[in-house]
Formats: structure tokens, C-alpha cells, sequence
């Protein structure tokens, strides 16, 4: 039996054995879900009735009592077939359909789409999808992983599922619906749908993110690397504050209603703060002991700027935050591991332990809390909609930039509602920790669905004492007053923050090292270049050659040489991919849409000429780019920018049995790896 044939009514062995060989391949995919079928009762399934060619098809009441047909009472295949060549399929590499009926239009959809195009099916109904399985054969669709099916609106298990086909998604997705299933239970397919489009939205702004900022996340990584191999890593934070309490505190507009008692909890919880928050806090005199960045903009440097104390904060910097920031940071820097810090300086140099990429300075400080061991971990002010319609706590370093326009006419409220209409078409409603509804935008909400991912992930307690903003799931809802009393009575040992005065916080010994390895970069790139031009050269000579295949096949093997030889030489690609993402991915559409288009072989030789064409010549510039980039890294190795380490009062004093005056600061020599 093919995959597009079904099971007759009348033969109950065809049907067992369809859904044997269904549920066998169901079991290798989706465990899960196979669990949850096979508990399904027979008397559950859907009674199912054959059409008048032998096919089958069920007859359905509906909720307002009407009977229905899930597939025609005559010909199931040909009705399924003509939905099928109704559904646009001209560039879409990912199918939706809401409504599995007992299988018959899925198989005829399977059929007419090309080789891969993965099928996505939404199906609320446990009994009515054991009834298909019984009637059509799905394997080959379920075996290649082509065909999924979604039964909840569970967001993990629906991230675990989709996150391997999320490029495709992107490159083109049509939704479908089969209207007779879709009527047994609407709410229900509309629940799965909308957690779908969710992760269709947050996979659109991870890729945009990413494509958009891959050359600068590069740059600031490479222009880190001094800092990176001469500051100690996180390791030294591992489990260090276990047990005790945990604040994660961001800039949310609700953060102003407890920024007068996070005072009360320094030395009683471990205070970690996005750098949004800084101002705001150390104007209160409240120092956090750690904040957290990754902002790749060179603007981010302003959050710092005249800020009172950082000499006694610990900062945990990704590698792609920008060098302005820990080049000019006075206090403590720890950078966390990066995959192409590894590729540019290699595992000895950059080897270190490090925590879950950030998708904002708040998620980090959360992955900071959690790796420390803190326990409850509590967010203050992690709003993630706009609270009181405002985007962030007074205070914050985009208020003083907006100062000089304030006026009787615009106060800095309307400042604030201004920037969030203008994001009107991106706006959406959420639950508040109230109850009430809550404006927020998809850039938000696709936070607060990584939040809510990452809150499933870890041990700890999470505690959510944001007075305001949207409810997290996960989380336990508290005052931060009722926290204080509950969690934060007792001091932090101070003993747990001694490893400040134990660790080397600037050490050039490796820089010697690392200028070998860059210089070898450097000319493995140089490589990559003149082996791209030739292949370049090429490509002009083939594109006027695919009528002649001799001359065409003799000059292709030249090409093959040298696309061995472009990826021999693995680190140097690995690292120009990453600053070049765009290219990739249009080589990766290209040959999605090579392999759906019709044509003969000398129209489809062209096709994939200028694709090579247009992926080589990105390979080139990206391989010139990333010289260029290494070229000032060479330099800021050579001229280090680091030089002088501040020490902290207490160190200091430690250092050197005196007291210092209150105007005083000492320096350490460059290299001495004197201790903060």
C-alpha cells in the first residue's frame, strides 16, 4: 500500500495494520505524542463509515447539534485532491493545515508539494487523529519528519517541535484550513494557531536579529578579545551564592515603585542589574553586585558615564557587547564563553565555561542568578509591557536624551506614549500580574515567551515582584515586600564575595600568544579571497558554456578543486559565515527553490551557477570584511587598551595596610594582575 492510499472500511486488518505502521514510525519522531494516541480508548475513536468508491470518511455532530461529513460521501480522494490544488504552494516551503479529518486531503497535499516542504498539522482532537492513523498511511510523511502534528498549545513542547524546521517557516509558510474538522472544535484549533503564529513571530525577530547584527556581533567579539583572554571567566561564580536569594532587576516603568526598598536587601540578596537600571539604582546609593551587558551599540557606553560605585560591581559582559564599554569599565569584568571567539583565537586561549546567549541584559542577569546558584531567583521590575503606558523606569539614560525636546507641550510622559504608538502595528494585548490587560509589543512578548521557556529550565523558585507589567507564566506573584519578609531576612555570609580580592582581574601574559594567532587568521582569510576570485572568474565562463557540455564539464572540474580547497580550510569559513549570515541563508533559499522549480539541464546548470555565483561572491567580501576586522584587533593586541585596573577602596586598603582619603584612587601596574 502507498502513501497515498487508504485503508476500506470493511477491511478492519488494513486498518490495524495502517496504524501500526503509522504509531511505528510516530514512536521514532514523537514519543510523546505516540504515548498519548495509544492511550487512546477504541469506544473514543470516531466512528467511521465508507463512501460510495470504498473510501472512508466519518459522519460528525457538530457543536450546535447539525450533522456533517468530515470527506465527501462519494469520491474522499477527489474532493481531497481539489483542496489540495487550491492551496497556494508557489514558493511556501512549510504548509499549515488546521484539521486532520481522517487524513485523506494531507495525502493529497503530500503528493502535489514538493520534495521538501514540511507540513505542519493542527489537531486538538487525540480521538480524531487515532481515527486517521487508522485510515491513511502517513509514514513516509512522519518518518522524513515532514509531517508534524501540534495537539496544544503547549510553548515547549511546540518550540521543541518547530525549532529544526524554523528556517523554512521563514522562507515561506501558507496556512490552510479544513473547514469540516475545524467546525467540530474552532476554539480549539484557534488556541493551537495562535501559539503557533507566536513562534512564527519570535523565529521571525531571532532571524532578523541575527542577520541584522551578525558583522557588528562579530567586530565587538573580535575587538573584545584583549579584554576576553586578559580577564578571568564566570567559572569562579559557579554555584558561589547556592541557596541564597537572587534579584534580577530591570528598568521596567513598574521598577520605580520598589526602587526604595531594594536598598534594604544589599547583603541579603544577590542583586544583579541590567545596565538600563544603573542610574536609576546608584542614584538611590543603591550598588548592585553585579551587572549585566550585551547591547552591541557603542551607546550602551552612556548607561556608565558618570555613574558612582561601578568600581564594586562585578560585570558579566557577553563577548558581542560592545568593547566601548569594557575597555572604560572601572570594576571587575568577567566576558562569557563564545563559539567565534573560539574560532578567531582557538580553544586555548578562549576556552572558558559560560552561560546561555542572551536575548536581553535581563534574560542574562536571569542566567547569571541561576548558574550562581541563587535560590529563589526574583524579578523586580521585568514588566515586558507598558505599564502605566510608559516603556521604562524615570531615570534612565534615554530621559536624559530626550531632555533638551521637553517642554510645557511634551512632557516626558507623552515622549513616552509617542515612541509606543509608533510601533501601532506591532502592539498586541497581554495579561497583567492583575489581572488587567496590558499593551506590549511583538519585540516583548517574544522576551516574555524566551522568559517562560527559561523559567521551565531551571530549579529555583522564580519569584515575580514586578508590581505591574505582564504575568509571567512559571513565576509566583509577590510583593517585594512580602519577598523581603519571606526570603531576605538573613545577611549573605560576606565571605561568598572574597573571591574579589582572589582573582586576577587583568593579565596580559597571553597576549604574545594571541598575536600569533591572529596573524594566522589573517592570512588564511587572504587565502579564502584569491580562491574566491578565481572561482569567480569561473563562474563568467560557465555561465556562457552550458549549451557545450564538454567544455562546460571540463572546466567544471577546476571549480570542484576549488571548492574542496575553500573548504578545507574549515575555521576560516566557520568564521566568515558568521559575519556573512545573509549569505547563507539566500544560498539556502536558492536551493530550496532550485529544487521546486521545473526546467531542463542547461536552464537549471544557470540557476545554480548564479547561485554559487552570488554565495562565492558574499564568501569574498565577507572574508575581506573579516581581515579588516582582525587587522584592528592585531592592533589593539599590540597597543593593549586595558592598561590600568582601578582598585576597589576595600582592596586597596587590603593591599596596602593604608587608608585611603576620601578623594583618593589607587592604580595597579599593566599586568600586574593585582586584585580587586
Amino acid at each position: 500500500m502507498t502513501r497515498t492510499e487508504t485503508a476500506k472500511v470493511g477491511g478492519q486488518l488494513d486498518c490495524d495494520e495502517l496504524f501500526l505502521r503509522n504509531m511505528r514510525v510516530l514512536w521514532r519522531r514523537d514519543p510523546a505524542l505516540a504515548a498519548r494516541i495509544d492511550a487512546v480508548d477504541d469506544d473514543d475513536r470516531v466512528p467511521v463509515e465508507p463512501a460510495k468508491n470504498g473510501d472512508a470518511t466519518a459522519r460528525v455532530t457538530l457543536p450546535d447539534g447539525k450533522i456533517a461529513y468530515l470527506h465527501s460521501r462519494h469520491e474522499p480522494g477527489a474532493e481531497a485532491k481539489k483542496w489540495a490544488d487550491a492551496v497556494d504552494r508557489e514558493g511556501k516551503f512549510c504548509l499549515v493545515v488546521s484539521g486532520i479529518g481522517l487524513g485523506h486531503h494531507l495525502c493529497a497535499l503530500f503528493k502535489a508539494a514538493h520534495d521538501e516542504t514540511v507540513i505542519i498539522c493542527i489537531e486538538p482532537s487525540l480521538p480524531l487523529l487515532a481515527t486517521a492513523l487508522t485510515c491513511v498511511d502517513l509514514s513516509d510523511m512522519i518518518d522524513a519528519d515532514r509531517l508534524v502534528f501540534l495537539v496544544d498549545d503547549d510553548k515547549t513542547r511546540l518550540h521543541q517541535r518547530l525549532k529544526k524546521h524554523s528556517t523554512l517557516i521563514m522562507l515561506g509558510t501558507q496556512f490552510a484550513r479544513h473547514i469540516p474538522s475545524v467546525r467540530r472544535d474552532e476554539p480549539g484549533y484557534n488556541r493551537i494557531h495562535a501559539a503557533l503564529t507566536e513562534f512564527v513571530t519570535y523565529s521571525r525577530m531571532s532571524l532578523m536579529t541575527l542577520l541584522g547584527n551578525a558583522r557588528i556581533t562579530c567586530k565587538n567579539i573580535a575587538m573584545n578579545l584583549p579584554n576576553y583572554v586578559a580577564t578571568p571567566p564566570i567559572d569562579l561564580l559557579q554555584d558561589r551564592f547556592r541557596g541564597c536569594p537572587g534579584v534580577v532587576i530591570s528598568a521596567g516603568p513598574s521598577l520605580s515603585k520598589n526602587l526604595d526598598q531594594l536598598g534594604a536587601l544589599k547583603g541579603k540578596a544577590v542583586l544583579c542589574a541590567v545596565q538600563t537600571a544603573l542610574r536609576p539604582l546608584t542614584q538611590r546609593g543603591i550598588v548592585p553586585d553585579f551587572v549585566t551587558s550585551l547591547d552591541f551599540h557603542e551607546m550602551s557606553s552612556k548607561f556608565y558615564e558618570g555613574v558612582e560605585g561601578l568600581e564594586d560591581i562585578h560585570l558579566v559582559a557577553e563577548p558581542k557587547a560592545t568593547w566601548h564599554v569594557t575597555d572604560t569599565y572601572p570594576g571587575p569584568i568577567s566576558l562569557l564563553d563564545n563559539q567565534w571567539a573560539r574560532l578567531v583565537a582557538g580553544d586555548d586561549l578562549a576556552g572558558r565555561s559560560g552561560l546561555t546567549a542572551g536575548a536581553t541584559v535581563a534574560h542574562l542577569a536571569f542566567y547569571l542568578a541561576a548558574y550562581m546558584g541563587c535560590d529563589p531567583i526574583i524579578f523586580v521590575g521585568q514588566d515586558l509591557a507598558f505599564s502605566g503606558h510608559v516603556f521604562y523606569v524615570p531615570g534612565v539614560e534615554i530621559h536624559r536624551a530626550w531632555r533638551g525636546e521637553i517642554n510645557r507641550f511634551n512632557s516626558m510622559e507623552q515622549k513616552e506614549w509617542d515612541r509606543i504608538v509608533r510601533n501601532r502595528p506591532i502592539l498586541r494585548k497581554v495579561v497583567g500580574n492583575d489581572g488587567t490587560q496590558l499593551y506590549t509589543d511583538e519585540l516583548l512578548f517574544t522576551y516574555l515567551e524566551q522568559f517562560e521557556k527559561d523559567i521551565r529550565t531551571v530549579t529555583a523558585t522564580v519569584v515575580n515582584a514586578t508590581e505591574g507589567g505582564a504575568r509571567i507564566r512559571g513565576t509566583s506573584v509577590m510583593s517585594l515586600a512580602e519577598v523581603t519578609e519571606r526570603f531576605c531576612k538573613t545577611p549573605i555570609n560576606p565571605a561568598r564575595f572574597d573571591y574579589r580580592k582572589e582573582a586576577s582581574w587583568w593579565d596580559e601574559s597571553k597576549f604574545a600568544q594571541l598575536k600569533e594567532v591572529l596573524e594566522d587568521r589573517i592570512a588564511s582569510l587572504d587565502e579564502v579571497v584569491a580562491v574566491s576570485d578565481e572561482l569567480l572568474s569561473l563562474f563568467e565562463e560557465l555561465r556562457e558554456l552550458t549549451g557545450d557540455p564538454a567544455k562546460f564539464n571540463k572546466k567544471i572540474i577546476r571549480v570542484d578543486e576549488l571548492r574542496v580547497k575553500v573548504h578545507q580550510d574549515t575555521r576560516a569559513y566557520e568564521m566568515v559565515n558568521a559575519a556573512t549570515q545573509t549569505a547563507e541563508l539566500r544560498r539556502y533559499h536558492a536551493d530550496r527553490m532550485i529544487s521546486a522549480a521545473s526546467g531542463d539541464g542547461a536552464e537549471r546548470a544557470k540557476q545554480q551557477i548564479e547561485r554559487d555565483s552570488a554565495f562565492i561572491g558574499s564568501v569574498r567580501d565577507g572574508a575581506k570584511d573579516v581581515r579588516e576586522i582582525l587587522d584592528d584587533t592585531l592592533k589593539r593586541v599590540i597597543d593593549p587598551p586595558r592598561r590600568n585596573v582601578p582598585l576597589s577602596r576595600e582592596a586597596a586598603v587590603e593591599q596596602s595596610g593604608l587608608l585611603l582619603g576620601s578623594g583618593s584612587r589607587s592604580r595597579s601596574g599593566s599586568g600586574s594582575g593585582v586584585a580587586l
